[in-house]
């Protein structure tokens, strides 16, 4: 199983390195709308608040799939719940493609961890049946925008941690073919905080 997500990584670069395509998303409307995002994420989507996530940069797609799943409660928030109940799908493209628009805020992981993060990341855990994390978002950690894997280079470690930690308990249940919940239910705390510290410096 390893050496399948080992291979599939070799190709990651050429795979993964097209630009992104905003579909029907117009950044600017996106931008107007984001006014509201701005407390939790940062007017260009790079929060500094580590509890929410960064968008800046993220994935067109996965933001789509995201904002959809919190306003039809697949996945459960209590704020982004409430925060996109009015929003249509047009609302949804445009919110997207501004984020994805928008430069990824560069930061640096705690140098205790990072090396044991990379090796998870970058070679996963034979032992714990747990892959490479870079067969599905690449080795500089952008993610695959085809097919809808986000961005995690520099993503707030806290926030990563949080939820690895949601899909092992299965409280977040929204990732396709239980991919994630599978994964992280294998991985130990210590793995968790450990690749969360590597990706928040990753680029």
């Amino acid at each position: 199983m390893i050496s399948r997500w080992k291979v599939s990584a070799a190709l990651a670069v050429f795979l993964f390195a097209g630009s992104q395509a905003y579909a029907a998303g117009n950044p600017a409307i996106g931008q107007r709308l984001s006014t509201t995002c701005a407390a939790c994420h940062g007017a260009s989507g790079s929060g500094l608040n580590p509890q929410y996530p960064n968008l800046a940069g993220q994935n067109f797609k996965y933001l789509v799939k995201q904002l959809t799943d919190f306003k039809d409660g697949r996945r459960k928030n209590a704020i982004m719940n409430g925060m996109t109940a009015k929003l249509s799908a047009e609302d949804i493209d445009h919110l997207a493609a501004f984020f994805a628009s928008q430069t990824p805020r560069s930061a640096t992981g705690d140098q205790r961890l990072v090396k044991m993060g990379e090796a998870v990341y970058r070679g996963g855990d034979f032992g714990r049946a747990v892959p490479a994390c870079m067969a599905c978002h690449a080795p500089n950690g952008v993610g695959n925008a085809p097919a809808g894997y986000p961005r995690l280079g520099g993503q707030h470690a806290e926030y990563v941690v949080s939820q690895l930690e949601a899909f092992a308990r299965g409280t977040r249940d929204n990732d396709p073919n239980q991919m994630m919940r599978d994964i992280a239910s294998r991985m130990s705390e210590q793995q968790m905080r450990a690749v969360a510290q590597y990706i928040q410096g990753l680029y």
